[in-house]
């Protein structure tokens, strides 16, 4: 089992909040999709024979590239790479690019799971955020969406914008429930430095949402959601029955995958590469670059992304693939989030608790290994 990421970088404009490595360069894209299709033909090695379970085309906006170049980069991977009949096939898309006939291509060349950054249905917000859609457009985008058949829908939304009130984001949820979309994935606003709203926070333009706003907005997505009868698999994922994103889960459960595209990462299990973020490095055809992880290194990886699913970390296998120092080293850390109810240890099983979820990366680090 394999993944292959396609990061299309390229967007109409930038959103104030996004660190991921974009571009409106737009009349870049045949070049751009043709160094897309040299990288994957070079480096189809990288996989071996493995099958391909599945595709994501992630961004950047995907959905601004035209409907013959996404033909030529999905005939190109059936071509050369193991592609399964029954791959889960996704496309990042802005709710305005996402028109009926644009979707009903999508389906007719097998893309077949949609994901919508949506982000909120207040208006006003989505002005704040420069998103270049409005509420009635991702309401509309995803009805024709269902219309087109597409029955594996996510929509992406985001809480704990300045001065929003919790009410507030019991209406954004409500309406995401409204849709009876398969799949939700909600994150708390970001502040990421170098971006637009990371300065407007230095200058002191805006104020992060308090913390208890916040975690009272996250604990109401729960039991919302879960009212609803969607699963929480992952800090930030909820799915209904049998609608697990199958390539996110991969990541989070060490799946080797392949990303090809400027700023692209990707993992055979024993070692990270990364393309460079600069457009015209990749296309100039720039190699990727390839970190080599350590015994230890691997282990926090096993350790991080095992502890962000409701899966967890089954210690029989962190001690069948670090051995027993790392177990008890593992269990020795958990004690403290243990006994304080932050980790629940369910026979074989290291997970977060509720309380544990919003305090998460603070449980992880302290589990992290210590030269």
């Amino acid at each position: 089992m394999a993944g292959i990421y396609i990061h299309i970088p390229f967007c109409k404009s930038r959103c104030i909040y996004c660190g991921f490595f974009s571009t409106t360069s737009l009349e870049q894209r045949r070049r751009y999709v043709d160094a897309l299709l040299r990288e994957l033909t070079l480096r189809q090695d990288f996989l071996a024979s493995t099958p391909v379970e599945t595709i994501y085309f992630g961004g950047g906006t995907p959905s601004q590239l035209p409907l013959d170049e996404i033909e030529r980069i999905l005939c190109h991977l059936h071509n050369i790479y193991n592609v399964r009949e029954d791959a889960e096939v996704t496309l990042e898309g802005n709710p305005d690019d996402l028109t009926s006939p644009y979707l009903q291509s999508l389906r007719c060349l097998g893309i077949n799971r949609l994901s919508m950054g949506i982000q909120t249905f207040d208006d006003e917000r989505l002005r704040f955020l420069r998103r270049r859609h409005t509420a009635a457009q991702a309401l509309r985008a995803v009805k024709d969406a269902q219309s087109a058949g597409f029955d594996n829908i996510s929509v992406d939304l985001m809480f704990g914008f300045p001065h929003q009130t919790l009410a507030a984001w019991q209406d954004d949820v409500q309406q995401a429930l409204s849709l009876q979309v398969q799949h939700i994935s909600a994150y708390s606003l970001m502040y990421e430095e170098g971006t637009p709203l990371g300065r407007m926070l230095d200058r002191g333009d805006v104020t992060e949402v308090d913390d208890e706003v916040s975690l009272s907005m996250y604990h109401y997505l729960i039991d919302a959601l879960a009212a609803a009868g969607y699963e929480h698999y992952e800090l930030s994922n909820f799915a209904l029955p049998h609608h697990r994103s199958r390539h996110n889960s991969s990541y989070w459960h060490g799946v080797p995958y392949l990303g090809v595209g400027a700023g692209a990462h990707s993992f055979d299990g024993l070692q990270r590469s990364f393309n460079v973020e600069s457009l015209s490095d990749y296309l100039a055809g720039t190699e990727p670059v390839t970190e080599h992880l350590t015994f230890n290194e691997r282990y926090d990886e096993f350790v991080f992304t095992g502890l962000r699913t409701s899966d967890g970390i089954h210690l029989s296998e962190l001690e069948q693939k670090f051995g027993t120092v790392h177990k008890r080293y593992c269990l020795q850390n958990a004690r403290r989030h243990l006994d304080a109810g932050r980790l629940l240890l369910d026979g074989d099983v290291l997970k977060l608790s509720r309380q544990g979820l919003f305090v998460s990366n603070d449980v992880m680090s302290d589990l992290m290994w210590v030269e």
